[in-house]
């Protein structure tokens, strides 16, 4: 028996038809509850990305590869009015390379147990992970604004980066043993399975917390965390009086206080507040604009008339930090579905209300040397 599908989306919202095709599949694997597509939704490798599901199994598939992949929001005490994007970038080396810090002391500091992947933490990795200096456009909610202690006249860090690695191997893992079926989430694969997923979970918030670090530092600025959440993950859930499992597969949570919803460089990013009411769209919001165009499509498209310095600097004055040809094309804004779409249809759907809009002043992607900084001042761990 299949299980109840629904997509979130309004009709001026494109939807690719393989997506739509790909959600219904999901829907249809044993003891699947119900399966919700978000306005972001696209096709991923066999499963949808930009959705929820809803089941009484695990299954591993419908995370993916980048377990616990999400953003953090850190306020920073960098006044926007005197932020140099220019100077700024040119501060911004060699941060694909491993840090060079006390790895064992900070992993210890936060109870973080090593892994073979450990010399990727703090690095952004490619596809559509960033580092995004953002500065505050419109304030919709001041009350909500203020609650969550942000400054409108200090820029703002935005990072969307997860587990590497780690999380590869744990899903290689898990399909190699157990193939797509889904868990019996009282059976030894499952049990193993979380343990390791919830190491990952982990491992994705630390290098989130030393992306920023490597970063902030960089810059000589010190920031507070206000906001992280992640964006794949499966979880338990009471879901009236029973226990089920929720996956998001590229979904915001709706349950966790309000979130970050970005569009591409070129546009504005959303700061949300979750209704209350949320179970409609399985207690899960857009994470983004979604994907309109597949990885490698882009330069065909474009490169005939934008030329990479081109896309270096963005509608809305944003500076991109991105010597990766390819990257540079793939993450291109037109690659992207419009997000005042995709905020207007989670709107519409009673979903949430918007906080504030932000702006990206310097977006960081990937240097294509990365080389390791030397004198790196220490700074406020508080921030984390």
């Amino acid at each position: 028996m299949t299980a109840f599908y629904r997509l979130i989306a309004s009709q001026e919202t494109w939807i690719e038809g393989e997506a739509l095709r790909q959600l219904e599949q999901t829907a249809a694997l044993p003891g699947m509850r119900a399966a919700v597509g978000l306005p972001d939704l696209h096709p991923g490798k066999g499963y949808p990305i930009g959705a929820a599901f809803l089941s009484e199994r695990i299954y591993p598939a419908l995370v993916g590869n980048d377990i616990g992949c999400g953003m953090a929001l850190w306020q920073t005490d960098l006044p926007t009015r005197k932020f140099k994007p220019a100077r700024a970038a040119e501060r911004l080396q060699g941060l694909e390379g491993p840090w060079d810090g006390d790895l064992a002391a900070w992993r210890a500091a936060r109870d973080l147990a090593p892994t073979d992947f450990d010399t990727a933490l703090g690095t952004i990795g490619g596809g559509n992970h960033f580092a995004e200096l953002q500065a505050v456009e419109t304030v919709l909610d001041a009350t909500a604004f203020a609650g969550l202690e942000l400054d409108s006249d200090r820029v703002l860090l935005l990072v969307h980066s997860g587990s590497r690695g780690l999380g590869e191997a744990i899903l290689r893992g898990a399909i190699d043993s157990q193939g797509h079926q889904g868990l019996d989430p009282e059976a030894p694969p499952a049990r193993d399975y979380l343990g390791r997923h919830d190491q990952a979970l982990r491992w994705a918030d630390a290098n989130r917390r030393l992306i920023a670090e490597r970063l902030l530092d960089a810059l000589g600025a010190d920031a507070e965390r206000r906001l992280d959440v992640w964006h794949n993950l499966v979880q338990p859930v009471d879901w009236h009086g029973e226990r089920l499992w929720l996956h998001r597969k590229g979904a915001a949570p709706a349950d966790r206080g309000p979130v970050v919803i970005p569009g591409s460089r070129g546009s504005l990013s959303y700061l949300v507040q979750p209704s209350a009411e949320s179970d409609l769209s399985l207690r899960s919001l857009a994470h983004g604009a979604g994907r309109k165009w597949k990885r490698g499509e882009a330069r065909g498209r474009l490169s005939a008339r934008q030329r990479p310095e081109d896309l270096r600097t963005t509608a809305l004055g944003g500076q991109v930090i991105c010597e990766d040809k390819e990257l540079l094309y793939d993450e291109a804004p037109e690659s992207y579905k419009g997000i005042e779409r995709v905020i207007a249809d989670l709107v519409e759907a009673g979903l949430c209300t918007v906080i504030a809009t932000l702006r990206p002043v310097l977006t960081y992607k990937m240097r294509q040397s990365a080389h390791r900084q030397s004198g790196a001042r220490k700074i406020d761990r508080r921030r984390s």
